[in-house]
């Protein structure tokens, strides 16, 4: 059986997470990603609950755990750096806030990639400008000049993907902003990490460092309270000004860590949003990961519903005989549950950040979390066990 020629969009996570299993069903698999290459480093990712069985799945088990930061848990520390809250990586079954496996995104895309590149077409440094579809596929026009049909189109290039904007319409429809930014970059190791993550929480804003396998380097992160507006320019070093502006005057170890800001080529600072849809397909167009469902860093989840996600997406396609309709209405059957349930985990974490008006009770704090909902987040679906397609 000769399976469709698919276009993905997106070469992170959720993009080279799906062509391994349509490759497996044996699509015809084509990844474009406007990057001239992988992204290295970025902020640690988690995988729990059934995100981890879908990695057993894909036989990648090994080889994440061997590319994990290694964090040994979490230890939240006062202005004055006295330990007040301690997590570790052991707590509820690897499930917890430092997860079992823990990775820098830039490491599991790396490691996606290994596994793939030799079975699906990477085309880096060009992007897609233009998609016409019809009833047998859709023609895909690229920054490039190669255009070129698919029959299925997926749009896996993240929170401001633009490819969504040319098959579903401007940002703005989607975004929900949660009045709040994060930022993240790597510092050199000169404070000490070992295996635990430190940081330093205050009302409205955070500073924090964590080990990475490299133990000459460590990630520094940030968060803060920040309205739409104030990140609209998304120039660098505006954004780096407005990191500094925002933990002005915060103590603890914040000073020296915003003292590498400037030198750091891989800084990152992003609004933390959600994306919310009521439909993730149009004919033959699919969203899938942050591009479809965002749920915000402040959920912990966005790799684990990108890795499921791409799992029942890749399945569902190869057991409706890669008919789209069929195959995208269970996708989205199957799935939104566990997006919502992870919407609002990251809606409740964004709420217990913001500093309320005063005289105003905060808006929400974790012992209010309802966890059947925190369950549904991690667990919230039993995985399809989809036949071998034959190739």
């Amino acid at each position: 059986m000769t399976g469709p020629r698919v276009l993905i969009a997106g070469a992170s996570i959720a993009g080279p997470a799906l062509a391994h299993w349509l490759a497996q069903y044996g699509a015809e698999v084509t990844v474009v990603e406007r990057a001239p290459g992988l992204r290295p480093g970025g902020q640690a990712v988690d995988a729990r609950g059934v995100a981890r069985e879908v990695i057993r799945r894909m036989g990648l088990d090994e080889a994440v755990r061997a590319a994990r930061t290694e964090t040994a848990g979490a230890r939240f520390v006062d202005e004055d750096g006295t330990v007040v809250q301690t997590f570790s990586a052991e707590d509820d079954g690897g499930d917890g806030f430092i997860a079992d496996i823990e990775i820098l995104r830039g490491d599991l895309s790396g490691v996606l990639h290994a596994a793939t590149r030799d079975r699906v077409e990477y085309r880096f440094g060009d992007r897609v400008t233009g998609l016409t579809q019809d009833e047998a596929g859709v023609d895909v026009t690229f920054v490039s000049g190669a255009d070129r049909r698919f029959e299925l189109v997926i749009e896996a290039d993240g929170l401001h993907s633009s490819v969504r904007a040319l098959a579903f319409g401007p940002h703005e429809r989607y975004l929900r902003h949660l009045g709040h930014a994060m930022a993240f970059y790597t510092v050199p190791n000169e404070f000490g990490l070992d295996r635990w993550l430190l940081d330093c929480v205050v009302p409205g804003r955070s500073a924090g460092l964590r080990p990475i396998r490299d133990a000459a380097l460590g990630m520094a992160l940030f968060s803060f309270a920040a309205t739409e507006a104030e990140l609209a320019d998304r120039d660098p070093g505006t954004q780096r000004e407005l990191l500094r502006t925002k933990m002005a005057g915060l103590g603890w170890l914040t000073p020296r860590i915003l003292a590498h800001a400037d030198a750091a080529d891989d800084f990152y600072l992003d609004a933390v949003a959600q994306v919310v849809m009521d439909g993730w397909y149009a004919g033959r167009v699919a969203l899938l990961g942050d591009a479809a469902f965002c749920s915000s860093p402040m959920s912990g989840q966005g790799t684990s519903l990108a890795l499921v996600g791409a799992y029942v997406l890749a399945g569902e396609l190869a057991d409706a005989d890669w008919r789209p309709a069929p195959a995208f209405a269970a996708y989205e059957r199957l799935l939104r549950p566990m997006v919502e349930a992870n919407q609002q985990v990251g809606q409740w974490n964004a709420a217990s950040r913001t500093v309320p008006a005063p005289g105003e009770a905060p808006a929400t704090s974790p012992e209010d979390w309802d966890m059947a909902v925190i369950e549904r987040a991690i667990n919230g679906i039993d995985l399809p066990d989809y036949p071998e397609v034959p190739r």
